[in-house]
């Protein structure tokens, strides 16, 4: 896969990332393919029915280190085959992570939580949390509302995503919105470290058009 790894460590320019390609990601607990839709091209990552329902499933993007900046692209989530009753569509983005893979913050999406009947579940349509120790069930319990919000979403539909990150904030911006969906003051990890598209239990996800800044 092409990377344009020099502008990758330069804030002011963007790495396009070309997920068709060849090399550079590496799946963990999902199993990937390339696709083409609009005649732009892309993944699809599947998450395996054996992987951990708390960490989820990543492809990390290799050779790229993030600390401070922006990610930015269209992704996609819905349940996949076979999927149980609580499966989201989750989809989102993994930074922060350490070489192995079990340290990272999370920035997700629930696409069928968008336009439920339940405004309790609209609610939790986006979400933060820091895996170990931070999940959002834990986030959810001791700080209701702070690290989720709303967002009107469709499963299966492209949405564009543009997470920015200054030290202990991040702000998430969905369908090219001027103002934040979510606001995080106080990111719980805070420190450079690996990048990767980010895929829950029992979901169908899609990514492309990928720009790390």
């Amino acid at each position: 896969m092409k990377l344009l790894l020099l502008a990758a460590m330069t804030p002011l320019l963007g790495a396009d990332i070309d997920l068709a390609g060849q090399g550079k990601l590496t799946p963990q607990n999902c199993d990937i393919k390339v696709i083409s839709t609009e005649g732009r091209k892309g993944i699809e990552a599947l998450a395996r029915p054996t992987a951990d329902a708390t960490a989820g499933s990543v492809v990390w993007i290799e050779g790229v280190e993030f600390s401070n900046g922006a990610v930015e692209l269209e992704l996609s989530g819905e349940p996949g085959p076979g999927a149980g009753e609580a499966a989201r569509g989750f989809v989102g983005v993994a930074f922060h992570a350490d070489t192995e893979g079990k340290r990272m913050e999370i920035v997700y999406l629930r696409p069928t939580n968008g336009r439920a009947d339940d405004q309790v579940r609209r609610n939790h349509s986006v979400q933060y949390e820091s895996l170990p120790d931070y999940p959002w069930f834990r986030l959810r319990k001791e700080s209701p509302e702070k690290y989720e919000s709303y967002v009107d979403l469709v499963p299966g539909a492209w949405t564009k995503y543009r997470l920015t990150v200054d030290g202990v904030k991040a702000r998430l911006y969905v369908h090219g919105a001027g103002q934040p969906t979510l606001v995080v003051n106080d990111l719980k990890l805070g420190s450079g470290g690996r990048i990767g598209l980010w895929v829950g239990p029992g979901t169908r996800a899609r990514f492309r058009s990928v720009i790390v800044r």
